[in-house]
């Protein structure tokens, strides 16, 4: 039986901010030719647009960056295969990265719009506000 898209959205967003979930875990409810669009954040300065591969790659690099992951769905608004997410990320950053150190706490607002086709996520569009965090200048090598 396939999933409501209300049901694939919540499952989705509870897989990315999980840190138990797995790739396959992910893999199960992306599309295979699912898009993900991220517009400009702190995070992704200049926006950028993934297929499959790449939001399994992110994902696992999240997984390796943070700590104590967990997204919160706010409410989903549903139209047929279209659906609507407010949610709130937060993680904390396990080791140095650039200008982020170990032991910061992230937190973003997050307006999500999906596409859901056969129970599976076809389409992701985010648009995520982060709350103000520290930066480090680049340590010297």
């Amino acid at each position: 039986m396939t999933r409501t898209s209300a049901a694939t959205v919540h499952t989705y967003l509870t897989i990315v901010g999980t840190p138990g979930s797995d790739e396959d875990d992910l893999r199960g409810v992306l599309a295979p030719d699912v898009v993900y669009i991220e517009h400009p954040s702190p995070m992704s300065p200049h926006g950028r647009t993934h297929g499959r591969e790449e939001m399994v790659a992110g994902f696992l690099a999240g997984k390796d960056l943070l700590k104590d992951q967990h997204v919160e769905v706010l409410q989903l608004v549903v139209d047929g295969d279209r659906v609507a997410a407010q949610s709130t990320w937060t993680g904390v950053v396990v080791h140095d990265v650039g200008t982020l150190r170990a032991g910061t706490r992230l937190t973003a607002h997050m307006a999500g719009f999906f596409t859901v086709r056969d129970g599976l996520v076809a389409r992701h569009e985010t648009y995520d506000c982060y709350e103000p965090f520290p930066l480090a200048p680049p340590r010297a090598s």
